[in-house]
């Protein structure tokens, strides 16, 4: 993983945006990861991560986050946001279980300089 100290999630956003990537994939309240409103559900093996950004918290170490860009079978791109600590955006253990089962293929072509 990249780790990208002098970019805020906020810059590396607005530069994935300015590409093109504007959507992005949630957990519902059943448990199944939904891009945008439904348009698609996804299992893991539907997903690639093809790059992951990492973020540290500047006043508390243990509010991390990593965003993770995905490309589905259709070669759609969208994005996955985990954030732990104290501002974890999910509390049960699915969301984990989902991203681990994402197979990962990292490339250079989604570097955000």
């Amino acid at each position: 993983m990249d780790n990208h100290n002098l970019k805020t999630l906020s810059q590396v956003l607005n530069t994935l945006i300015k590409r093109g990537i504007t959507k992005e994939i949630c957990m519902n309240d059943q448990n199944q990861m939904i891009l945008g409103d439904g348009e698609k559900i996804y299992q893991p093996d539907d997903l690639i991560i093809v790059k992951s950004y990492r973020f540290e918290g500047d006043s508390n170490p243990d509010d991390n986050a990593v965003l993770y860009l995905l490309q589905d079978k259709d070669g759609e791109l969208a994005t996955i946001l985990d954030s732990y600590g104290a501002e974890s955006n999910y509390s049960g253990e699915e969301f984990d279980l989902f991203l681990r089962k994402i197979p990962i293929q990292e490339n250079d072509e989604h570097n955000i300089d």
